[in-house]
């Protein structure tokens, strides 16, 4: 069974997710926003206490509060890395992402390959598919794994929200699209893992998200 460990972390309460194969213990590290040593801390405990080998480092997009770890992650475990190349420009700006919210970072590394929707990966025996949603950055994809009626949304959908549009490179109507076309199209009962809060069901979203009326 493909599992799937949550990690809130930083000042903004992002969600970092582990995605592992029980079986062969293979694993991916998506968005990983730790960003002090007792955040790179737990999520390394966490790796090393269930034997897990980090096969994948994936960012869904490339907003500040996402990248913070990834550094940390690249040097730790030397996971491929993979990111959306439309968000590259982000990443390149990192620093001033960072002045912009009153903190002190930069990242020296880019991903080894790019993501894109016909890029398909497996952790063990577990497909994971991407969707390509951007709108809250220009690049963003979602991480779909059909056998599990699993999505991770990154910051495209959340419980009772979306993401937001007024940062670099944000466009509503392409937002509202990417959600129509690529995440409300899934099956009613895939369970959501957004970039913040809490989980959420694709048919609860469709009903009562305000956004989406």
């Amino acid at each position: 069974m493909i599992r799937i460990q949550k990690f809130t972390f930083n000042i903004f309460s992002e969600n970092t997710f582990v995605l592992w194969d029980d079986e062969s213990l293979a694993s991916a590290i998506v968005d990983p926003g730790c960003s002090d040593q007792f955040e790179e801390t737990e999520l390394t405990d966490f790796i090393l206490q269930n034997n897990l080998i980090v096969k994948y480092l994936i960012n869904t997009h490339c907003h500040i509060d996402h990248i913070l770890g990834c550094e940390f992650v690249k040097e730790k475990f030397n996971p491929v890395y993979f990111a959306p190349e439309l968000d590259i420009p982000l990443m390149q700006n990192a620093k001033k992402q960072a002045e912009t919210v009153g903190i002190n970072f930069s990242i020296s590394i880019l991903p080894d390959k790019y993501l894109s929707e016909n890029l398909e990966l497996n952790i063990g025996k577990y497909l994971l598919k991407f969707l390509f949603t951007p709108g809250h950055t220009p690049g963003e994809y979602c991480i779909y794994i059909p056998e599990i009626k699993s999505c991770i949304t990154g910051d495209v959908l959340f419980y009772d929200s979306i993401g937001r549009t007024d940062l670099w490179g944000g466009n509503y109507d392409l937002l509202i699209k990417s959600i129509n076309e690529k995440l409300l199209t899934l099956p009613d009962d895939t369970k959501i893992y957004p970039g913040h809060g809490t989980e959420s069901l694709i048919a609860r979203e469709k009903k009562l998200n305000p956004f989406l009326k």
